[in-house]
């Protein structure tokens, strides 16, 4: 996928600013999917305007320029239906935390224990943050398939965790770990 599909992906439920897009590519629905930064956005966007996939319109703001608000066009739906429709790429999971664990021996029990925390902890906020950044598109049928997934992912990743804290504790042969439980 690419920053051109995500976009109309993202337009296919609403009309956005270029910033709403960024939003929602950073915390919201489309936050697990692939990153954009506006200058890849913005670009996006002039482009399709060009092509005809979006259209835009300008919304006033109260001392400050006008708002660009896209729009995906009835060319933009089909050029998304076909982008959809390929088979996906594998799946990408890289992390550094795991690459900590991985060489774990080479890791300080202070810095371990940081890192371990830390990862429980992000991976709590996450889970907790999936359950509430999309209430008001529940009634999709892919956005609650997408959270499920999401929350199946996570509690598994949860419960792995706090079931193996000890395990690791020993492999790092630090008694340290269990203490900061």
């Amino acid at each position: 996928m690419n920053v051109r599909t995500l976009c109309l992906g993202i337009l296919s439920f609403e009309e956005a600013s270029g910033y709403e897009i960024k939003k929602m590519v950073e915390d919201g629905l489309f936050s697990h999917f692939i990153d954009a930064s506006y200058g890849s956005i913005y670009p996006a966007l002039t482009q399709m305007l060009k092509e005809g996939l979006v259209s835009v319109r300008a919304e006033e703001q109260s001392g400050k320029p006008d708002k660009k608000v896209y729009a995906i066009t009835a060319e933009g739906q089909r050029a998304l239906n076909e982008a959809v429709n390929v088979e996906p790429k594998k799946d990408k999971y890289k992390s550094e935390f795991l690459f900590q664990m991985l060489l774990m021996e080479r890791v300080s029990p202070r810095h371990l224990i940081a890192a371990y925390d830390k990862q429980l902890d992000e991976l709590r906020a996450e889970f907790e943050r999936i359950g509430t950044c999309c209430d008001s598109a529940q009634e999709h049928p892919g956005t609650r398939f997408v959270n499920g997934y999401g929350h199946a992912v996570l509690s598994a990743a949860i419960a792995y965790m706090e079931e193996n804290r000890a395990g690791l504790a020993k492999a790092a042969g630090d008694s340290g770990l269990q203490a900061a439980e």
